[in-house]
C-alpha cells in the first residue's frame, strides 16, 4: 500500500508540474503579447508625434502653400479659390433673406429675418432618389417647388418690403468651378449623385430657370459653400473674425484677404480691398506631416489615393478608422483580443469617430463605456481594463495628432495674414468633431498656447459659428443685396 501512496503522490505531482509548466507558458506567451501589443503603440505613438518644432514647420509649410495658391492657379496643393464675397456681413443688415442648402441627400430650405436678432424658419426635406440620377431639370423643378411652397407659407413675423425681390443664398456642397458671386459651373456630382446633363451647366441658372417655372420671383445672390457661410456666420456677430475652419466628417478652411495680395485676382479689386479665399485645405501635404502606415494604407484604399491626405489625417471621417486599423494590427499580431480576431474589426470604418469620442471621454472607473463599445460594435465579449486602457489611449494619440495638426494649420492662416501678436483674431469653427468631440477641441486649444505663447493666444479665439450653410448664406445673400446702393445712398 505504501508504495502506491508514493506512485499517486508521483503522479499528483507530476501533474500538478505539468499544470504549473502550462500555466506558466501562457502567462509567458499573454506577457510576450502585451509586450508586442505595447511595441506597436509606441511605435504608433513616436510616429503621430507633433512636437511643437514639427507643428510649426506644418504652420510655416501651409503659409508657403498659401501664397503659391493665390499667385497662380495650379501653383499648390491648396485651390485657394476665389470665392467672390468681397463684403462680408457687418451686423447692421436688415430685411428678409431666404437660403437654400444642398449638400447631400437632403436639402434645406430657411427663411431669415435680419434687424438686430435673427429670426428663422427652416424646412428640411429628402430628396426622392430618382431625382439624384435623373435629368437636371427634373432635380431643379422639385427643388424649387418645395422652395415656393415654403415662401408661400411667409408669416407675419417675416416682412419683404414691398415691391423688392426675394434674395436668396445658395449653398451647393459639390464641385463647382465659380466665376462670379451667383454663377459655377458643376464639375462632377459626389455623394450619390448622377445627373449627367448638369455638370458643366451653371447650377445657378438651372436653379432660376426652374423658380421660373413655378413662377417664384427670387432672385439666387451668391453661390457659396458651408465653409464660406461660416465665416460670414462669425463675422456677423464679431468684426474680428479673420477665417473659418469646418472641422466635421470633412474639413475646409476659409479666411478673408486683402484683395492686392491676390495675384491671380483678375479684373478691378473690390471696393472692399477684401476677397474670401476658400482654402480646400484639406489638400494640403507636406513632408513635415507625421504619416503612419495606418495612413498610408487607408489613403492607397480610398476612392482618391494621394489626395486630402490632411483631411485624412485630421477629420471626423477618419480617426475612428485609423484607430480600427491600429486594433487590427495589434489584434493580428498580438493577439490584442484573444486567440481569434474578432470579424467585424475586419470592416473597415465599422468603427466611427462618434464612438471614438465616447471610448476617449469615459471616466468611468473601469472604462465600461469602452468595454460597451467593444462588444456592441466589435463583438468583443470580454475585454480587461488593461486592455481597455490600450484602447483609449489609442484613440488619445489619433485624437491628439488630429487637433494639434489642425491647430498649426490656423496657425499657418494667421502667419499668412501676417496678424500681429496684440491683434485680437477670432476663428469662426464649425463642424461636428470640433463641437461634440471634447477632448479634441480643448487639445486644439491647448495648442494653440503652446504655440503662440500665453499672452498671444489670449487673443487668438476659436468660436464656435453654427449652420454656416444656413443662416450664413442667408447673410452673404444681405451683404451682397442689389438693394445696398439704394440703402447706403
Amino acid at each position: 500500500m505504501g508504495k502506491v501512496a508514493v506512485t499517486a503522490a508521483v503522479v499528483c505531482t507530476a501533474a500538478v508540474c505539468a499544470a504549473a509548466v502550462v500555466v506558466l507558458r501562457r502567462q509567458m506567451k499573454s506577457s510576450g503579447e502585451w509586450a508586442k501589443a505595447e511595441a506597436i503603440f509606441r511605435e504608433l505613438e513616436d510616429k503621430c508625434g507633433t512636437p511643437t518644432a514639427k507643428l510649426r514647420q506644418v504652420a510655416d509649410a501651409m503659409a508657403v502653400e498659401m501664397h503659391a495658391g493665390v499667385a497662380s492657379d495650379g501653383g499648390s496643393k491648396l485651390k485657394m479659390l476665389i470665392s467672390f464675397v468681397d463684403n462680408l456681413p457687418t451686423g447692421d443688415e436688415k430685411g428678409l433673406f431666404y437660403a437654400l442648402d444642398l449638400g447631400g441627400t437632403n436639402f434645406r430650405v430657411m427663411r431669415v429675418q435680419l434687424g438686430g436678432t435673427i429670426k428663422q424658419e427652416c424646412e428640411q426635406v429628402s430628396i426622392p432618389p430618382h431625382f439624384m440620377v435623373g435629368s437636371s431639370h427634373e432635380l431643379f423643378d422639385f427643388i424649387a417647388g418645395v422652395v415656393a411652397k415654403f415662401v408661400a407659407k411667409e408669416g407675419e413675423d417675416f416682412h419683404l418690403p414691398p415691391g423688392r425681390q426675394r434674395e436668396l443664398g445658395f449653398t451647393f456642397s459639390f464641385p463647382v468651378r465659380q466665376s462670379s458671386l451667383a454663377s459655377g459651373t458643376l464639375i462632377k456630382w459626389t455623394k450619390g449623385f448622377f445627373i449627367e446633363d448638369a455638370v458643366g451647366e451653371d447650377v445657378v441658372g438651372e436653379l432660376t430657370k426652374a423658380m421660373e417655372k413655378v413662377g417664384l420671383d427670387m432672385r439666387v445672390t451668391a453661390l457659396i459653400n458651408d465653409t464660406v457661410g461660416t465665416l460670414a456666420r462669425g463675422r456677423y456677430t464679431d468684426p474680428d473674425v479673420v477665417a473659418a475652419v469646418i472641422l466635421g466628417t470633412g474639413t475646409n478652411a476659409a479666411y478673408v484677404e486683402r484683395a492686392q495680395a491676390i495675384p491671380k485676382l483678375e479684373g478691378d479689386l473690390p471696393k472692399s480691398g477684401e476677397m474670401v479665399i476658400n482654402m480646400e485645405w484639406g489638400n494640403f501635404r507636406c513632408s513635415h506631416l507625421p504619416l503612419t502606415e495606418y495612413d498610408q494604407s487607408l489613403d492607397d484604399e480610398s476612392l482618391n489615393p494621394g489626395e486630402q491626405i490632411f483631411e485624412k489625417i485630421i477629420s471626423g471621417m477618419y480617426l475612428g478608422e485609423i484607430v480600427r486599423r491600429v486594433l487590427l494590427r495589434m489584434a493580428e499580431e498580438a493577439s490584442f483580443f484573444g486567440d481569434s480576431i474578432p470579424p467585424k474589426l475586419k470592416i473597415s470604418f465599422i468603427l466611427r469617430t462618434p464612438d471614438m469620442s465616447a471610448m476617449h471621454h469615459d471616466t468611468s472607473s473601469d472604462l465600461k463605456v469602452v468595454g460597451k463599445k467593444l462588444k456592441d460594435i466589435l463583438e468583443v465579449t470580454s475585454s480587461s481594463l488593461k486592455m481597455r486602457r490600450m484602447v483609449v489611449e489609442v484613440c488619445d494619440v489619433v485624437a491628439s495628432r488630429g487637433a494639434r495638426l489642425a491647430t498649426a494649420g490656423i496657425v499657418g492662416i494667421l502667419k499668412k495674414l501676417e496678424r500681429g501678436e496684440k491683434e485680437r483674431s477670432v476663428i469662426a469653427v464649425d463642424g461636428a468633431l470640433f463641437v461634440h468631440y471634447t477632448e479634441f477641441r480643448n487639445c486644439m486649444k491647448s495648442t494653440l498656447k503652446e504655440l503662440l505663447g500665453e499672452a498671444a493666444s489670449d487673443r487668438v479665439i476659436l468660436e464656435h459659428s453654427n449652420d454656416g450653410s444656413g443662416i450664413g448664406a442667408a447673410l452673404i445673400a444681405a451683404s451682397h443685396s442689389q438693394y445696398l446702393p439704394v440703402e447706403e445712398s
